[in-house]
């Protein structure tokens, strides 16, 4: 297959399965192209969890298209990382046509395409997606029938057991033991639901300045958008450190001198966060990382957590292997992980919104993710707003933070600004980032 027309030029794709190999000639045609075409820099850029070919292609040409006009020096070279994410095709997402991402349906059913994307995502499950849909469809007001729902949603994402493939999903490690399976799997799924619930009405009446009852089988359908966000999030780990990774060391021995600049959306934040745990030993190819609205925990690169001396994160150490800054964008616009991110991963057992008061604030602080308030608890970390870190000279190296909640602003419920990144500001910031000139 062809690989789809970008706005800008030279640019390659690579494209990973869900274990993280990658197609072999696309592969190839990168790693003999770079010389060829004379590139210096080479932009990486990996899409994020509610995502499909179609969505990651227009986002790629839309997000690469000012940066010739930018840096008209420079000889930038750009990649598209494909992975197989999932879109739920309900979930709006600024700046994109109905046809990308719809508006979201007033009950919450499964929509033709979205049964077609759970299909995909999870296959030999149709039976499980067709229970699964019923449910959604009919509503019963029994809470065992909530209970059944969870048991479904958790039997056609397969928590992983506790082993290698664990670390993938982990943010935090306890004493070399990954910290990866979130309390919604394991407890009451009627509970779970009504939290969810909450949080959808408390998300909806912040934007519309009026508020209904929390219907439980709103808070189901967001039990499965979370549950296979969290199967997204095994996947991402797993194709950045034994894919992306792997194909940057490559690219280090057949072109050594060719600076790259990883860049990552949501779950894409985190799968070329990964990549740095995958990079063979001694390579320092990669000159800047630059991670927007990363759905991942706020300690994934601490030695030590806060609330616990015992636990780091799972990347402990890896900003180190950037040849150069690691630049974490967050917006407390980003309503996916400032109320659905440290809800779902540590599920509270309340009943009410994780978006106000002491609840919101206790999970924000333990749970919070990387796009909503930045690195935390890295030593040396420096913040900026946006519009500082345009006028700075970025610090050389470590982790910086910077609040682009000016422009990472619009969306509604359940996800709020999380997508909201087709910005030039952002695009000069990674341009920034890398010292692209």
């Amino acid at each position: 297959m062809a690989d789809p027309a970008m706005s800008v030029t030279p640019y390659w794709e690579l494209v990973f399965d869900a274990d993280g190999d990658p197609d072999g000639r696309r592969r190839d045609r990168l790693l003999a192209g770079v010389s060829e075409r004379g590139v210096r820099d080479l932009i990486v850029f990996a899409h994020g969890w509610n995502s499909d070919r179609s969505g990651a292609t227009r986002l790629y040409d839309r997000f690469f298209a000012p940066v010739p006009r930018l840096a008209p020096t420079a000889r930038v070279g750009y990649v598209r990382v494909l992975w197989p994410a999932m879109r739920f095709s309900d979930e709006p997402i600024p700046d994109f046509p109905r046809a990308v991402a719809a508006d979201a349906p007033r009950r919450p059913v499964l929509d033709k395409d979205t049964r077609h994307a759970l299909l995909e995502t999870f296959p030999g499950r149709a039976i499980l997606v067709d229970q699964i849909a019923r449910l959604l469809e009919q509503q019963p007001p029994e809470e065992a029938e909530l209970e059944e729902f969870g048991r479904l949603v958790r039997t056609l994402v397969e928590v992983v057991a506790p082993g290698p493939q664990a670390l993938f999903a982990a943010d935090t490690v306890a004493e070399g033991v990954p910290q990866s399976e979130p309390e919604m799997f394991a407890g009451p799924s009627a509970a779970a639901c009504e939290a969810f619930a909450g949080a959808l009405a408390e998300c909806e009446a912040s934007r519309t300045q009026g508020f209904r009852i929390p219907n439980p089988w709103d808070g189901a359908h967001e039990l499965l958008r979370q549950a296979t966000y969290y199967a997204m999030k095994r996947r991402a780990g797993t194709v950045g450190e034994r894919g992306l990774g792997r194909v940057v060391g490559q690219l280090a021995k057949a072109a050594p001198g060719v600076r790259v600049h990883l860049v990552g959306h949501s779950f894409g934040a985190r799968l070329v966060s990964f990549a740095l745990r995958g990079l063979p030993e001694g390579v320092r190819t990669v000159k800047s990382v630059t991670l927007l609205q990363g759905a991942f925990s706020h300690y994934a690169f601490a030695a030590r957590l806060p609330h616990d001396a015992r636990a780091g994160g799972v990347l402990q150490g890896q900003q180190n292997r950037v040849d150069g800054p690691l630049v974490c964008c967050h917006s407390r616009h980003d309503t996916a992980l400032g109320t659905m991110y440290p809800l779902a991963s540590r599920m509270a057992g309340d009943s009410r919104s994780a978006a106000e008061g002491a609840v919101g604030r206790m999970l924000g602080a333990r749970w919070g993710a990387m796009g909503h308030d930045g690195v935390q608890a890295v030593p040396g970390t420096r913040a900026y707003t946006l519009a500082e870190a345009l006028r700075a000279k970025l610090p050389a190296s470590g982790c910086v933070n910077v609040d682009a909640a000016a422009v990472v602003r619009r969306g509604g419920p359940p996800a709020g600004a999380h997508s909201d990144i087709l910005h030039e500001e952002l695009v000069r910031l990674v341009l920034a980032a890398g010292r692209v000139r």
